[in-house]
C-alpha cells in the first residue's frame, strides 16, 4: 500500500496498513449502513481474509460463523458482504460455466482489494501463496479493466475468464510448476477448452514467456509489471 512507504519499520508499515482497513470498516460500513453488531462484521472480515481465492456461499459463512458461537443467518451475511465489496474492501467474482456459456449463482469467489490488509490483520499463518498469487492476477485483470470470472468446464476449474469487449483470455494462476506433474495438473484445464482464445498459465517461474501445448507460460512479476 503506497502509504505504507512513508513509515520505516516493518511493524510501523503494518500498523498504518490495519488502521486503514480499521477505518475503511468504521467510516464506510459501521456508520453508513448503522450495523449494530460490529463483533460479527469483524468476524466476517477475518473469514474472508483467512479464505481469499475460496470458493463460499453465503449460508457456508453463516453456518460456520454459528458453529462458533456466533448468531447470525444467511441473509445477515449476504447484506454484510455487499457492504464490503460496495467498500472495496473485497471483490465479487461470479463463476461462469464456459461450456454452457451462462453464469452459475452458486458458490462464488471473493478478492482482497490489497492483499497487505491480510498481512496487517492475520500474519502469516496458513499462508497459501498459490491464493495470494491468484488474487494480486485478479485485482491487476480488473485494473486493467477486464470483466473477471471463474470458469468451469466439466467440473474442471479455471482460475479466470478475463473478458474485455471481444477479448477473452483463459487464464490458470500456480505457485510453482518446476514439477511436470504440477505443470500438467494446472495446463490440464486449460487444454480441455476448444476454442480458439488464448490460454495463459502465470506462475513465478523467474523465466522468459514460453509456449506449452499452445498455452503461454508468463512469469508472475512480468504480468503484473506489465512485461506479457
Amino acid at each position: 500500500m503506497s502509504g505504507s512507504f512513508v513509515y520505516k519499520s516493518t511493524e510501523e508499515k503494518y500498523a498504518y496498513i490495519k488502521d486503514v482497513f480499521d477505518t475503511l470498516i468504521t467510516r464506510d460500513i459501521v456508520q453508513k449502513y448503522k450495523i449494530k453488531n460490529e463483533v460479527l462484521l469483524n468476524k466476517l472480515n477475518d473469514f474472508m481474509l483467512d479464505n481469499i481465492s475460496s470458493e463460499v456461499s453465503v449460508r457456508k459463512i453463516a453456518d460456520t460463523l454459528t458453529s462458533n458461537q456466533e448468531k447470525t443467518n444467511d441473509k445477515t451475511i449476504g447484506s454484510y458482504l455487499n457492504y464490503l465489496c460496495n467498500a472495496f474492501a473485497f471483490y465479487k467474482v461470479r463463476r461462469y460455466d464456459i461450456r454452457g456459456k451462462k453464469y452459475l449463482a452458486s458458490q462464488d469467489k471473493y478478492y482482497l482489494a490489497d492483499h497487505s490488509f491480510r498481512y496487517a490483520i492475520l500474519g502469516t499463518k496458513n499462508m497459501d501463496y498459490g491464493r495470494v498469487y491468484e488474487n494480486m492476477v485478479c485485482i491487476e485483470l480488473l485494473r486493467r479493466g477486464y470483466e473477471v470470472y471463474t470458469g468451469v468446464l466439466y467440473k474442471k476449474e479455471i482460475d479466470f475468464v478475463a473478458i474485455k469487449q471481444s477479448e477473452k483470455i483463459y487464464i490458470q494462476v500456480s505457485d510453482d510448476i518446476s514439477l511436470p506433474e504440477t505443470l500438467e495438473r494446472e495446463v490440464t484445464p486449460l487444454l480441455s477448452i476448444k476454442d480458439a482464445y488464448p490460454k495463459v498459465l502465470i506462475a513465478r517461474t523467474r523465466h522468459e514467456k514460453y509456449l506449452y501445448e499452445g498455452i503461454s507460460i508468463i512469469n508472475l512479476a512480468d504480468f503484473l509489471l506489465g512485461k506479457e
